[in-house]
C-alpha cells in the first residue's frame, strides 16, 4: 500500500510527539485528525496555552480534537466516521478505551519509550537515567486497555553517548529513532508482514510518577546518583536544594574525578547563576 493511502488518526500531545507527526508527514501518510490534551494553564503566570501537537496540527491544516473525557459517544462516533486505517499514539496522557483503539481496521499502534516490559509507565526514560540503564530503546506495540500492555511489533535499542545524558537528549534520540521505526512499520503491519508477538509481562517493570518535590537532592548523598538525578530531572521537575530556606534550583553540572560539580544554578527569584558564585 502506498503511503498516501494509508490514512492515520494520531493521538499525541508535547513536542516529542511533533517529531513523529513531522516523520509521518514527510513519509506521505494522510493524517487525517489529531487528539490531543486540552489547552492547560502553563508557567508563572499561568496563561492558557496549547498542546505543542496543537499548534503543528493547526499549522499543516489538520483536524484538532480536544476532548476532557474518552469514554463519549459524540466522540466515538466523529472517530469512527474519519476511515483511518490505523492509529498512531504517542505521549498522549490518557488511557485510551478498547472502543477507540479498535475503531481502525489495523488497530492503534503506540511508541513506548523503553523495550518493553521494561519500563512500563508515563517515565520511562527518566527511569532509564536514574536507574544508569545504558541500554535504552524504543518499542512499537498493538495497544489494548492496560497501560504499555498490549503485544510486541517492533523494537529497536538507542544507546547514547556520553553517559549519562540530559532527559530531552535521550528522549530526542529514542523519539527519533520510534518515528523511524513506526514509519517504516506501518505498511508492513497493513500488509500483514508483520506479526505480533507477546510481551514477557513476569518480566514487566514500572516507573512511577514524578512529582515537583522528587527533584530534592541531598547534597550530602551519594554523588554519582545525585548526578543521575541531576540529568534524569533537568527538563521537569528539576533538581533542587535548599539554602537558608531558599529554594535552588540546579541548571547545570558534571561528574569528575567521582565528584559531583555543580556549575550553574538558579536561586529562587533571581536570575541563573554559577554555583560558585553562591558558595563564596
Amino acid at each position: 500500500m502506498i503511503n498516501n493511502k494509508i490514512k492515520i488518526g494520531f493521538f499525541g500531545t508535547p513536542q516529542y510527539s511533533v517529531i513523529t507527526l513531522d516523520a509521518l508527514k514527510q513519509a506521505g501518510f494522510d493524517i487525517a485528525f489529531i487528539v490531543t490534551q486540552p489547552d492547560r494553564p502553563k508557567g508563572r503566570n499561568m496563561v492558557i496555552t496549547p498542546p505543542p501537537v496543537k499548534v503543528w496540527g493547526l499549522e499543516n491544516n489538520i483536524p484538532v480534537l480536544q476532548p476532557e473525557k474518552l469514554r463519549d459517544e459524540e466522540l466515538y462516533t466523529i472517530l469512527k466516521e474519519f476511515n483511518c486505517d490505523v492509529f498512531v499514539v504517542i505521549a498522549y496522557g490518557k488511557i485510551i478505551p478498547n472502543e477507540i483503539l479498535n475503531i481502525p481496521k489495523h488497530k492503534s499502534l503506540n511508541i513506548h519509550g523503553s523495550i518493553l516490559p521494561k519500563y512500563r509507565g508515563s517515565c520511562p526514560i527518566e527511569t532509564a537515567i536514574l536507574s544508569d540503564d545504558r541500554e535504552s530503546g524504543v518499542s512499537i506495540i498493538r495497544m489494548d486497555e492496560e497501560m504499555d500492555h498490549g503485544p510486541l511489533i517492533a523494537t529497536e535499542k538507542v544507546i547514547v553517548t556520553p553517559w549519562p545524558p540530559k532527559a530531552n537528549v535521550l528522549g530526542t534520540a529514542i523519539v527519533n529513532a520510534g518515528s523511524k521505526l513506526i514509519v517504516d512499520v506501518i505498511p508492513k503491519w497493513i500488509n500483514g508482514e508483520v506479526k505480533e508477538v507477546e510481551q514477557d509481562h513476569s518480566k514487566a517493570s514500572y516507573t512511577k510518577m514524578i512529582s515537583k518535590e522528587d527533584g530534592l537532592i541531598d547534597l550530602n548523598g551519594d554523588p554519582y546518583k545525585n548526578y543521575l538525578k541531576i540529568q534524569a530531572y533537568h527538563t521537569w521537575p528539576n533538581t533542587f536544594f535548599f539554602v537558608n530556606s531558599k529554594r535552588i534550583k540546579i541548571t547545570e553540572a558534571s561528574f569528575v574525578d567521582n565528584k559531583l560539580v555543580i556549575e550553574k544554578v538558579i536561586p529562587e527569584g533571581k536570575s541563573e547563576i554559577r554555583y560558585s558564585d553562591l558558595t563564596h
